[in-house]
């Protein structure tokens, strides 16, 4: 796995001005090595013998090897091919002309709309605010979908995460949220997405009018860990941007459970010792790097939606542990309702948002509070109710909340593409919550 010598060529090309110091391929084992003088995160060229190069990042070193991780695929590489250090980290393409483009994890474009002009570029990795000069979350978040802005009400600069098995309705609610929430600006990361399913969120869930006013990063599913891990944080660059410019920041990434897989590849690869389902450390440490960027700052704020990927139901595996233990509030999509034909199929009694009662006033939080005692009152006797065994007229708060319940499920109910207004949401809570006494 030692360097061999290259045709004449490989000589030549070593020694071509434009290139900067570098080395040889020692090896390439899902990492590749290279005595290379590097610093983590410096980016490489690794050179074929045709003549293209495929694009590396240093990740790691011991002694004078640095291992290199790369953002394309591998395929045609030698033992001994020539390795040029390109120098600086990853710098993202920024600004308003990024409204209403797709890109890549690189921040080239990946649309029909001609190269990227006038967007300036900034490093990629940035510290997050500092603790001490966070506005505090104070104003409501509308989302126009009912059964959030009503029980589970968002804040500016709130993170939540949706919390999801496959096929219930995450990229469904994302795009029916960036289209009708109050938001400047959507910056949106799709992270180790099926490529089939891209086009159809830009131009189905996103549309034409969501779509104007987002940017969209995308790293499926076939693209390198370092390429998903990295298109990550080139959104949150771009997220971080508009949020210094004033702007009123949606900034939504489905899924950090992928994003977590990437980071875990990454990690063993690096020989890491892995955890609990063979997580690694650094794969923790993403994640809260990765929510704390977000949220306010001293100046504009990011609201996020983050999903979560939850393996058969388990909210206790290692990713939604950690997950819940960071953000500010959570929204449960259950599968049961959504096979009922129920969307969004939003599971109120399991759904919290920490920072509710901080952006509503007293009135709305109590009719909050009304409805989720009516939901828990029925969930008490549905069993009882489905196999015929509860006795009508036992308890009259068992009949008030099956008087209810039919106008609760209308109301938390909501057809793709309606939009409800704040308002609308606060009076139609308001009258389920006057017929419940505590």
């Amino acid at each position: 796995m030692l360097g061999l010598d290259m045709p004449d060529l490989t000589e030549s090309l070593t020694r071509t001005p434009r290139y900067r110091e570098g080395g040889r391929l020692r090896s390439s084992t899902g990492l590749m090595t290279c005595a290379l003088p590097a610093a983590v995160g410096d980016h490489c060229s690794i050179m074929r013998r045709d003549g293209t190069s495929v694009l590396a990042e240093v990740i790691g070193f011991e002694r004078d090897v640095a291992f290199m991780a790369p953002f394309d695929p591998v395929e045609d590489l030698h033992p001994g091919v020539p390795v040029i250090r390109k120098g600086r980290g990853l710098m993202v393409p920024t600004g308003r002309n990024l409204l209403g483009r797709v890109i890549d994890g690189l921040g080239r474009p990946l649309d029909t709309l001609g190269p990227l002009a006038a967007c300036p570029l900034r490093p990629a990795n940035r510290p997050a605010p500092p603790a001490m000069e966070r506005q505090r979350i104070r104003k409501p978040f509308v989302t126009g979908i009912r059964a959030i802005d009503s029980v589970l009400t968002c804040g500016h600069g709130q993170r939540v995460g949706i919390f999801a098995g496959a096929g219930v309705g995450k990229s469904t609610l994302l795009g029916e949220i960036a289209k009708g929430s109050e938001a400047d600006v959507n910056v949106i990361a799709l992270i180790g997405e099926r490529g089939r399913e891209v086009a159809p969120f830009l131009e189905d869930c996103l549309g034409p009018d969501g779509m104007a006013r987002s940017v969209v990063v995308v790293a499926t599913s076939d693209q390198t860990p370092l390429m998903r891990v990295r298109a990550s944080q080139v959104a949150i660059a771009i997220a971080d941007y508009f949020r210094e410019d004033g702007s009123n920041v949606m900034f939504m990434i489905d899924s950090l459970t992928r994003l977590a897989m990437a980071q875990r590849d990454l990690g063993l690869l690096l020989g890491e010792p892995p955890s609990a389902r063979g997580y690694t450390p650094s794969v923790f440490q993403l994640l809260a790097n990765t929510v704390e960027r977000l949220g306010n700052a001293a100046v504009g704020g990011i609201t996020a939606l983050l999903t979560v990927l939850v393996d058969g139901g388990d909210m206790d595996e290692p990713v939604s542990d950690a997950v819940r233990s960071l953000i500010d509030g959570h929204i449960v999509l259950d599968r049961k309702i959504a096979e009922r034909g129920v969307y969004p199929a939003v599971d109120v009694a399991r759904s919290i948002s920490r920072v509710a009662t901080d952006v509503v006033e007293r009135e709305h939080a109590l009719a909050a509070r009304k409805l989720r005692a009516i939901l828990a009152t029925y969930a008490d006797v549905q069993d009882l109710i489905r196999i015929g065994a509860y006795v009508r007229g036992s308890s009259p708060q068992v009949e008030k909340a099956l008087e209810l319940m039919p106008r609760i499920e209308k109301f938390l109910r909501q057809e793709v593409g309606e939009r409800v207004t704040f308002e609308q949401t606060r009076t139609g809570l308001f009258q389920i919550a006057s017929g419940w006494q505590f």
